[in-house]
């Protein structure tokens, strides 16, 4: 089988919202749709503070609560594990957008321009299937599919790779089938502790956060850690 994941190193990240550029880019969204975010966080107390920059978006979900809530199954997840929207089975009712424990739906009810009338780039790239509908990120699905039919592989081959790990200017970001125990995020995962966005809700995100090197003691298992 196959399961794409996301990782995204906490250590790495500078905040530099460069990946949220290229995702606004490549997948063409209004003005103030951001399918890929980056949380700017302090935690600690004076005078230990420190500060994480936390990307985020679509956590594509092993058991998706916004594909539960769906009435018209425009919302599934598919075998490979990237959660899409079929537009023309979506009626906009937003009930994904209230599941969602992660933020990352968006809704615009009506054609939206960065400076009132739409420039000759959001003329051309003007899709009137996503107004009144949900959108979210799709881990750039037809990049994937588009370069598996070519022979490339996803993480690997920019080609076949979402957008926003091509951009990443540090190397936070990296993407890849966590099933193969020897691809690019399956050894991040057992050379690194990390941890998964509301995991104890039971929804199983595709989505990994490194934070510190994997330790070896009877405290903590290789590859696996709770961060706090």
């Amino acid at each position: 089988m196959t399961r794409w994941v996301m990782v995204a190193d906490l250590n790495r990240c500078v905040g530099c919202q460069t990946c949220t550029a290229a995702c606004r880019h490549a997948n063409a969204t209004p003005p103030g749709v951001q399918w890929r975010r980056v949380l700017d966080m302090e935690f600690g107390t004076y005078p230990d503070v420190q500060r994480a920059f936390v990307p985020t978006g679509c956590q594509h979900c092993d058991d998706p609560p916004c594909a539960k809530v769906c009435p018209t199954t425009a919302t599934r997840k598919r075998p490979d594990g990237i959660v899409t929207i079929d537009y023309d089975l979506c009626i906009g009712c937003a009930y994904c957008s209230v599941a969602c424990p992660y933020d990352a739906r968006s809704r615009t009810l009506k054609p939206t321009f960065a400076y009132g009338r739409p420039t000759d780039d959001e003329a051309t790239r003007r899709n009137d299937a996503r107004i009144g509908v949900a959108t979210k990120c799709t881990f750039c699905v037809d990049r994937i599919d588009d370069g598996l039919a070519s022979g490339r592989k996803p993480g690997v081959d920019p080609e076949a790779t979402p957008a926003c790990v091509n951009s990443c200017i540090a190397s936070a970001l990296a993407f890849g089938d966590i099933d193969d125990p020897e691809s690019n995020v399956s050894t991040l995962l057992a050379e690194n502790r990390h941890f998964r966005m509301h995991e104890e809700l039971g929804t199983g995100p595709g989505f990994y956060y490194l934070w510190d090197r994997a330790v070896d003691d009877d405290d903590a298992t290789p590859g696996r850690g709770d961060p706090a």
